[in-house]
């Protein structure tokens, strides 16, 4: 057929040009908006900057066609060859190319979004600035396609084989990747932000400054990657492989690496500040001068990891072997002020071999003292104050309370690392001579918080009530400050505890204290009533519980002082 009379017959409303031969034809700039061109033979053929939005494609054979700035939304092209043809720029917005033949294509600064390219065939096909946003790219073969400076966002390539492709600079963005081959892919400096990496093969991929922040990498293979300098903040490497991955300078903060394998990674100046080290492999890894501020080692391996000039301030480190590491030195704080580490320790020397696995069976930032007795609270909050003060800028928190037949366990956390035992003596020994002192000058503690009760017998029997001296500025000082260290500490026990086990430790607490004639009802409604609702917002877990306590507490705790507390919680939760 003539070009001529194809023309003429459109313009006159046909559309079904079926299996219509039209190679090496020249089409540049017609409108071919909707036409059935299936299983049409394209080869060669000019269509630069033609319309052919919503036109069915199916099966057409486009080879080294000239498609450049054609446009084509909507187009369906599902099985379509179209193998080393141009389509720069080309509009194929919400297009279907499923099962097309993109090999060697052309598609730079194309807009794909929303495209469907499931199993697209497209070797070596050049996508570089193209626009695939929200596109459907699941098991696509893009084997070293180039994508530099792609949008990806929130596309899906679950499954899609990127082995050695060109992302540089892409952008990535909540795309789903998950099962993807991304062997030896060049990612460097691509943004890939809450994107899902579950099971992706990444060995010796190239992830050097890219964002990874919130990304999912769980069960993904990284071995020998190179992620130098990359953000990872708050990214999840659960059950991950990083072996003799690159990780220098990276910023991990929150990162969870729980049962990682790390063996032999390069972790040298990276930031792991908050990071979950649970059941991870770190055995030979190099962590000099690293940043483990406030990191969770539990049950971490260790062995002959390099651990020289870390920052360790407030690191959580439990069933970890520190003997087998090597370190010379570490630094216990940092400066926030000016951005260093310091307080080097050991100050003046090195560490003998195995002496940080010593030194760390000797002080930890946890505190347990054992009574044989349950404490009196007032004597017990003193007691922690007074060894506070003894130590300079020690700061102790109740993080556990557990009474037994036998013994009531406290446990304390300290904002440093301290000697448990020694500190746990110190507290035992203080602690009869405070409970001394707070028994006999229980009345006047009690005026200094406001907490007294009046005496109606004692105010019949004065004929002329004396006017309350006024405290001195010093002392109001101090009562501030103990009735706001009073309401952080019981504050601390509702919030880490179940409504079963507070209900009845804390009723202890205020039995004895009606029993000192302290009124409770405050304390009731303001302290305790008010933490419960605040867990419960944050917690819907907890207030399922809440209400299975109302169901099944006995009716002798429900109606305790403690009971109405959490009734009238879960009332004011249900207001």
């Amino acid at each position: 057929m003539q070009i001529q009379e194809f023309l003429q017959r459109y313009q006159e409303g046909e559309r079904n040009f079926a299996h219509i031969d039209l190679s090496g034809a020249s089409l540049s700039g017609v409108n071919l908006r909707e036409i059935d061109l299936t299983g049409a033979n394209l080869t060669g053929a000019n269509l630069s900057w033609s319309f052919l939005s919503n036109a069915k494609l199916i099966g057409a054979c486009l080879r080294r066609a000239d498609l450049r700035s054609a446009g084509m939304a909507g187009a369906n092209l599902t099985g379509a060859n179209l193998s080393g043809a141009n389509l720069a720029k080309a509009d194929l917005r919400l297009g279907c190319l499923e099962a097309a033949d993109l090999n060697w294509a052309a598609l730079c600064e194309a807009d794909l979004g929303g495209a469907n390219l499931q199993g697209v065939k497209s070797d070596q096909i050049n996508l570089e600035k193209a626009k695939l946003d929200g596109a459907q790219l699941m098991g696509a073969e893009l084997m070293e396609a180039n994508l530099n400076r792609a949008s990806l966002v929130g596309a899906n390539l679950t499954g899609a084989n990127l082995r050695e492709a060109h992302l540089v600079e892409a952008n990535l963005r909540s795309a789903i990747l998950s099962g993807a081959n991304l062997i030896e892919a060049d990612l460097n400096g691509a943004i890939l932000r809450s994107a899902n990496l579950t099971g992706a093969d990444l060995h010796r991929a190239v992830l050097a400054g890219a964002d990874l922040t919130e990304a999912v990498l769980d069960r993904a293979d990284l071995s020998r990657a190179n992620l130098a300098g990359a953000y990872l903040l708050k990214a999840s490497f659960k059950q991950a492989l990083l072996l003799r991955a690159n990780l220098q300078e990276v910023y991990l903060l929150r990162a969870d690496l729980s049962e990682a394998n790390l063996r032999s990674a390069d972790l040298r100046k990276a930031d792991l500040s908050g990071a979950y080290l649970v059941d991870s492999m770190l055995a030979e890894a190099d962590l000099r001068e690293a940043c483990l501020i406030e990191c969770h080692l539990i049950r971490t391996d260790l062995e002959g990891a390099q651990l020289t000039g870390c920052c360790i301030q407030n690191w959580q480190v439990q069933d970890v072997e520190l003997s087998k590491v090597n370190c010379r030195y570490v630094f216990t704080d940092f400066d926030y002020t000016a951005k260093v580490v310091a307080n080097r320790f050991p100050v003046d020397r090195d560490f003998e071999s195995g002496e940080l696995g010593q030194q760390y069976h000797e002080e930890s930032s946890i505190v347990e003292v054992c009574f044989g007795e349950f404490p009196n609270w007032e004597a017990l909050v003193f007691t922690v104050r007074r060894v506070e003060l003894e130590s300079c800028e020690l700061q102790l928190n109740i993080q556990f309370f557990e009474s037994a037949r036998e013994q009531n366990l406290l446990r304390l956390s300290a904002n440093r690392l301290v000697n448990g035992k020694i500190l746990g003596d110190r507290i035992l020994a203080l602690y009869p001579d405070m409970l001394e002192k707070v028994l006999a000058k229980g009345a006047e503690i009690l005026i200094l918080l406001g907490l007294a009760v009046a005496d109606n017998g004692s105010q019949e029997e004065s004929a002329t009530p004396q006017p309350p001296r006024p405290l001195p500025k010093e002392v109001l000082l101090r009562r501030q400050e103990i009735y706001e260290r009073m309401v952080r500490q019981i504050s601390f026990i509702l919030m880490s505890q179940t409504p079963d086990k507070f209900s009845e430790s804390v009723q202890r607490l205020l039995d004895y204290l009606k029993q000192e004639g302290v009124p409770t009802e405050q304390i009731q409604k303001k302290v305790i009533s008010q933490a419960i609702v605040e867990r419960a917002k944050q917690d819907a877990g907890f207030r399922e519980q809440l209400l299975r306590w109302e169901k099944t507490a006995s009716a002798s705790i429900r109606c305790s002082m403690m009971g109405e507390a959490v009734r009238f919680a879960i009332a004011l939760l249900w207001e």
